[in-house]
């Protein structure tokens, strides 16, 4: 008898023990993880930065031999910035995906975050037969003042999350390459924009408030008769990507005149057909 009992209580004790084992080696519950903040990418802050420390390079378009014929096109203010989503992926900051952002965070008006403007604008200037034509240079000024270059070969997506996708890309790298012969694209090149304007390049700024000229006057008086001209100089056309508001001369004073095409206010991408259609008939593109 004595020997069953102590066998029940070492038998007792042994699950006594492992019972408290078992309850000593239960893992934690998962402690539940608090998703970071959304930050706002410092883009003009690292652009300016990293440009600072490059040297001056040359432009991306080489020595062509139409390269002092071609026509210059600045979309200006276009609001193209980078925000952190809270995965930690960086995205284009807009006015539909970031509405409540735009309101609590940036305390500024969502309507203003229209980067789909720049998108429209870009595809009427690259689509161009004159663009195609070899004869169109088309720079880019962002509202937080980050200048960008373009190739005119490059083919813009058509769709907006591509887009989106590829300029978060170019103002993080400061460059997109070409994937299969390594040719700069898109490049964040120094401030100011009038230092990369050839030797006399006459310039003209577009906008409602300007005078009235139809687009077929506006070319006979401001584009040389053929491309190939060298009696008149290089023009360029400064013309706003931004949701509301106008191209100043406070911000480019190297403006000669505002110039308008329409008694009614277009949208920047059907003033660009418009200025690019009389400059191509003039031009004998077809």
């Amino acid at each position: 008898i004595t020997m069953t009992d102590e066998s029940d209580a070492s038998s007792t004790s042994s699950s006594g023990s492992s019972s408290e084992e078992e309850v000593t080696t239960q893992p934690n519950k998962k402690q539940r993880t608090v998703p970071p903040p959304l930050e706002i990418a410092p883009t003009a802050d690292a652009a300016n930065s990293a440009i600072q420390k490059q040297s001056a390079s040359a432009s991306i378009i080489g020595n062509t031999s139409n390269k002092s014929n071609r026509l210059i096109v600045l979309l200006d203010q276009a609001k193209l910035e980078t925000i952190k989503n809270r995965k930690g992926n960086y995205e284009l900051l807009n006015c539909d995906d970031h509405r409540d952002i735009c309101k609590k965070k940036l305390k500024k008006d969502p309507k203003e975050f229209r980067p789909d403007i720049c998108h429209q604008e870009l595809l009427a200037l690259l689509d161009s037969p004159l663009n195609k034509a070899g004869l169109l240079q088309v720079f880019i000024r962002t509202s937080r003042n980050v200048l960008i270059e373009l190739h005119p070969s490059i083919r813009i997506p058509r769709t907006y999350k591509r887009f989106a996708g590829l300029m978060v890309q170019l103002l993080h790298k400061m460059k997109i390459k070409a994937s299969d012969n390594g040719t700069t694209l898109m490049k964040v090149i120094k401030n100011p924009f009038s230092q990369h304007l050839p030797v006399g390049t006459r310039v003209y700024g577009m906008s409602c408030k300007g005078l009235l000229y139809s687009p077929h006057n506006l070319a006979k008086q401001l584009v040389p008769l053929e491309p190939n001209s060298e009696e008149q100089s290089q023009v360029c056309f400064i013309i706003g990507a931004m949701a509301a508001g106008h191209v100043t001369t406070e911000d480019h004073p190297y403006i000669e005149k505002m110039f308008s095409i329409s008694e009614y206010p277009l949208s920047g991408a059907s003033a660009i057909n418009r200025i690019l259609g009389s400059i191509e008939h003039q031009w004998g593109i077809v």
